[in-house]
Parts: structure tokens; C-alpha cells; sequence
């Protein structure tokens, strides 16, 4: 059951457990335990619940000004969801919010993980999700950029519902389209006495910046011209002096925002000096476009990075002196590399175009990018976009930094990839090695057979070109000169190649790989049963003997995909496959006696080196 909250109610609570997800946490400690905002908090017996669209229970009555009357030890369940209605929504009251990219470079992960929670705070309350292209700084901002960050967007499967491609009535949705609206509110700010021109020129700045450098004192403004008289700006203008236009920071008093993910943030707006909203040639400066922009696209919530937080200080300034409501704010912790140091280039990949060009797939790049300070409160750590809307709340976003594992990553994708139905996988695959020189024909019998065996040992896309590599390649006296084989060379390898060759001899071999899975492992039976052996003694030697390698996928099906891949004559040249018939060739050849000696030499030098 669901009902509107058109004003506070506060449930009263006797010996009972309350989820209410969204709900205020400010409460009276008293006797009970509940769950608010999914953490524990002390005996209550008020939990308001104001500014809640609606509110679905359990069991009990609730209506505005009564409460819930459980019974002793009954479990009353509390669903507070913040779900718009359609009248709503048309009101204001709707969430809004914004991803405002810089068009300055690529889109860092960081960026696309801000994209991301936004997206999914919009998606989860039925919200609207704004894409609005900050391109104030005109010598680094790209069209081109802008493209580029709007594609790796579209990637990662994040729609926005405004924005520069897609309209909306509160646009136009770049800022550099925007500067008649930025015009109006300077003009609207200066005849309020908010704003005021100033006419010092680079060497009076440098001058207090240099000032204040002496002093151990961060740069400030000092307020030349904030009370220069009507005269003095007059004789300015009319010399064509250039000026700016600065915002009159009030010295007094402090500006306080309820972080959603930080709490309380507190600024005394003394340690502010009056800053540039206005640039003397004409292009609005940042905060100032910020301000504007998200209060008059009628942005609820911003959710951003923290090192946007020192902004908000001039933001909400700005806010106040235009009369604008202010929005709700978020920041973001960001996200570090291993070793804790912010994310860089010199971590290897750190854009979205980068990760996709790897071969990773959009779906596990929004999975992992939302683990990166958020969790749903369970173990579960691979999720759907759908299941990503339903579980994210803000109140589930960390505070600390979030650490990028590449691994983790890896990870993340292989789960996604071992998810899709065979025939999507097998399109990507076939792809990749077609890309990567090392078949003619993306579909086939080859490609499925090859899919079949490499998919769940491979976790990123691009790695699978690798993978084909070393299943059709043969380096079998680099093995036998391994540390790793020693045991099974000592162990009369050279017994189970005498068997192995014999099988060939006879068309055993064949018939046993032709014969598929069942057949195969008859006839594996056979030859332990012959030189009397079994599990790793038995299967590793033909591993070695007939694949080269200590490791892999099952050794028949391996052999078959050699024979097709021989047979179709769409693998190439650069793929390098040995078939079975030149391994054997290689086989026949091996020196045993000269193989048990080098082995021992190596052994020698091992112990001249470890004494």
C-alpha cells in the first residue's frame, strides 16, 4: 500500500525493526532499534519522514499527523521511495541532474563514473538526466573532444535525457551558447549591488598576490574598487579602461550545505576574497556559468567530484544573491591508483575509449566504475544496469577514495563476458581474430570450436588473440626445457612419446580426435592402462607431448580445432598453426638422452648459484 506525504509524519515505533531507506536520520534515542538509511542506529521511537513522495508499510495505519501502532515484537517494514509523479515532475519537484563535462580532453574514468551515478540517482527516482557541455575555457575546449566524450558516453549505455544532441526547454545546453543568459544575470547582480566593475590591471593582481605571498597568506582580491565612487568608475569607462566584473563576497557569516555524502560542510565566508564572475573580454568565468546554469535548468541534485567541493562556496554565493534555490550537493571522493596517488596516465589506461579499444565490454566497465565507492550492503558484486537502478541509493556512497584494480576490472569482465549467450561471444571473438590478422572469415566452425574452449579462461576480449595464438602454436622443446617439466621428464616422458607416436603410427591418434569427447578419453585410457599409469602422471605427459604446453583447454578438442582449422583454410599464415601431423614430426625428433642433460645441467648451475 502507498500513500501521498503532503506534510511530516512521524511513526511511533514499540519494540520494532523500520527500514526506511531515504528517510531523515535525525531521531529521539529511546527504546527500540530500527534501520534508517541502512545503518543501525539506537533505540528510537520518532523517525520523521518528511519531504518523502511516498511511503509504502506493512502492516499498522499511517496518515499525516498519527503513526504506526505495531503490536509487541511485530516487524513493521517502512519503504520510503522518492518517485516523482507525472504532476510532479511538471511542478519542479522532480529530481534533475547534470553530468557537465569539460570538452578539454578524453573522458577519464572518473568522469564516467560522476556520468554513472548521476545516471543511476536519475533512473532510480525517476528523474531526468542532463548532459551539459562546459566549454567555457575556449583555447582547450574541442568540438572534436566534445564528440568524443559524447560517443564514450553513448558506449557505457548512459542516455541522457537533455542535452546538446537531444534538446530539451532548458537549453541551449552548451555554455558557450549561453552567454546572453549569463549577461542577464550580471546585469541583474550589478544593479543589486552584488557585482561591481573592476578596472586594476594584471600588475595591481600580481602586486596582491605577491603581497599576500609575503604575508603566508593565501591570494585574495583587497577590494580596490569595491567602493569606488560613480565618479571614479565613470572616468574609467569613458577611457575605455578594460575591467572585469567581481562579485562582493559578504565578510560576515558563514555558508553551511548538508553534503548527501559528506554531512555538514561549513565555510566562513571571510576567507573568500571578492572574485571574478565576469572576464574583461566578456566570457563568463566557471562558477558563475555553474551557478546559472543549474539553477536555471532547474537542477535538483549535484553530484560531483569532491574536488569541485572548494567551488561551492562562490557557487552558493552566487545562489543566494540571485535568489535562485540552492541545489542539494555531493561530492565524490576520487579515485586513486594502487599505490594511492591520484589516477594517471603513467597507470596505464585511464579513459573510457581506452577500455574499449582493449576489448572490454560497456556493460562490466559501468559494473565496476559503480563498485568504485558504492555497494548495495551485500557481498554481490556483479550487477546489471537494471539491477544497479533498482539497488543505488546515495546514502550507499563511501566517503574514502576508491583504489582502481585493473585486475578487479579483468574480473568484473570476464563474469560479463561468460554471461552472454554463446553466439554473441562467438561474434566477438570471431571479430577480434579477424582484426588481429589471424583468420579470413569471422563465423564457422573454427571460430565456434575456438570459442568453445578459450571463452571461460578469458576475461578481457583482446586477450583472447593471445589465447588463439598459443592453442595453435607448438613450443614443445622450450617446455621440455622448463623447470616446470623436470618432474615429468625424469618421470620417463620419453615412454609416453614412444606411445604417442605409435598411436599416430597406427591412425589410433586420429581416430581417437576424429571420434570427439568420449572417444578421446577411450583411448587416453587405453595407453595408461598400457604403461600403467594414471591422473597426472597419464594425462600431463600428453598434455606436453601433443600441445607443447604444461596448460590449457581439454587436449582432444584441441587437436580437433587444429584439424579444422587446417581443413577450412581460414586461419592464416601470421596465426602460425602447427597441425598435428608436423608436431609429430617434432616429437619424433626430440633427443631424449640430449633433453635429460641439459635438464641436469641447468640443475648444476642452479646449485653453483644458490651456494
Amino acid at each position: 500500500m502507498a500513500v501521498a506525504v503532503r506534510s511530516p509524519i512521524w511513526v511511533s515505533l514499540s519494540r520494532c525493526t523500520v527500514s526506511a531507506p531515504g528517510a531523515a536520520a535525525a531521531v529521539k534515542l529511546d527504546r527500540s532499534l530500527f534501520t534508517c538509511n541502512s545503518s543501525k542506529l539506537a533505540a528510537s521511537s520518532r523517525l520523521p519522514l518528511q519531504g518523502l513522495n511516498s511511503v509504502e508499510y506493512g502492516c499498522g495505519r499511517l496518515f499525516s499527523g498519527s503513526s504506526i501502532g505495531p503490536r509487541a515484537n511485530e516487524r513493521v517494514l517502512i519503504r520510503a521511495s522518492v518517485k516523482a509523479s507525472v504532476d510532479e515532475q511538471k511542478g519542479g519537484n522532480a529530481v534533475r541532474v547534470r553530468f557537465a563535462p569539460s570538452p578539454t580532453g578524453n573522458l577519464h574514468v572518473g568522469g564516467a563514473r560522476t556520468a554513472l551515478f548521476n545516471y543511476l540517482f536519475a533512473k532510480s527516482t525517476g528523474g531526468k538526466f542532463i548532459l551539459r557541455v562546459e566549454d567555457t575555457d575556449l583555447e582547450r575546449s574541442t568540438r572534436q573532444s566534445e564528440e568524443a566524450m559524447i560517443r564514450d558516453l553513448k558506449w557505457l549505455g548512459l542516455d541522457w535525457d537533455e542535452g546538446p544532441d537531444a534538446g530539451g526547454e532548458f537549453g541551449p545546453y552548451r555554455q558557450s551558447e549561453r552567454n546572453e543568459i549569463y549577461q542577464q544575470y550580471v546585469e541583474k547582480l550589478l544593479k543589486s549591488g552584488n557585482v561591481y566593475r573592476c578596472f586594476c590591471s594584471d600588475e595591481e593582481l600580481e602586486a596582491m598576490r605577491e603581497e599576500a605571498k609575503a604575508k603566508n597568506l593565501p591570494p585574495r582580491y583587497m577590494g580596490k574598487w569595491a567602493s569606488a565612487s560613480d565618479a571614479d568608475v565613470e572616468s574609467e569607462l569613458s577611457k575605455g579602461t578594460p575591467f572585469t566584473y567581481r562579485f562582493r563576497v559578504p565578510q560576515e557569516g558563514s555558508i553551511t550545505i548538508n553534503d548527501l555524502i559528506r554531512g555538514e560542510v561549513s565555510w566562513s565566508q571571510d576567507t573568500l576574497g571578492d572574485f571574478v564572475v565576469l572576464r574583461s573580454n566578456g566570457q563568463p568565468v566557471y562558477n558563475f556559468c555553474v551557478a546559472v546554469d543549474d539553477a536555471t535548468m532547474n537542477i535538483t541534485h549535484v553530484i560531483r567530484a569532491e574536488e569541485h567541493l572548494p567551488n561551492t562556496l562562490r557557487q552558493a554565493l552566487i545562489y543566494k544573491a540571485l535568489g535562485f534555490k540552492m541545489p542539494q550537493f555531493g561530492h565524490v571522493s576520487l579515485i586513486l591508483a594502487p599505490d594511492r596517488s591520484k589516477l594517471s596516465k603513467r597507470h596505464g589506461a585511464t579513459s573510457v575509449g581506452q577500455f574499449q579499444e582493449m576489448g572490454y565490454l560497456p556493460a562490466a566497465m559501468v559494473n565496476y566504475l559503480a563498485l568504485l565507492g558504492w555497494n548495495d550492503g551485500s557481498e554481490e558484486e556483479i550487477f546489471t544496469v537494471k539491477q544497479l537502478i533498482e539497488k543505488f541509493s546515495i546514502d550507499r556512497i563511501t566517503k574514502s577514495a576508491a583504489i582502481f584494480d585493473l585486475a578487479k576490472l579483468g574480473w568484473v569482465n570476464g563474469q560479463h563476458l561468460r554471461a552472454l549467450p554463446i553466439e554473441d561471444v562467438s561474434k566477438m571473438f570471431g571479430e577480434q581474430w579477424m582484426r588481429a590478422g589471424l583468420i579470413t572469415e569471422s563465423e564457422g566452425p573454427f571460430v565456434t570450436g575456438g570459442v568453445a574452449l578459450l571463452q571461460n579462461g578469458t576475461d578481457i576480449l583482446s586477450d583472447s588473440t593471445q589465447s588463439l595464438l598459443d592453442l595453435l602454436s607448438y613450443p614443445l622443446h622450450s617446455t621440455l626445457a622448463s623447470e616446470q617439466a623436470k618432474e615429468f621428464v625424469n618421470d620417463n616422458l620419453s615412454e609416453v612419446a614412444q606411445a604417442v607416436l605409435a598411436a599416430y603410427d597406427s591412425g589410433d591418434l586420429q581416430a581417437a580426435v576424429d571420434g570427439g569427447h568420449d572417444t578421446w578419453q577411450k583411448w587416453v585410457k587405453s595407453v595408461g592402462k598400457a604403461l600403467k599409469r594414471k591422473g597426472k602422471k597419464l594425462f600431463m605427459p600428453i598434455r606436453i607431448l601433443l600441445t607443447g604446453r604444461m596448460q590449457g583447454p581439454d587436449i582432444g578438442s584441441t587437436l580437433a580445432l587444429l584439424k579444422e582449422g587446417e581443413s577450412s583454410g581460414i586461419v592464416t599464415a601470421h596465426a602460425a598453426l602447427v597441425p598435428l601431423k608436423q608436431r609429430i614430426e617434432i616429437l619424433r625428433a626430440v633427443d631424449w638422452s640430449a633433453v635429460s642433460q641439459e635438464l641436469s645441467k641447468a640443475a648444476e648451475g642452479s646449485a653453483v648459484l644458490a651456494h
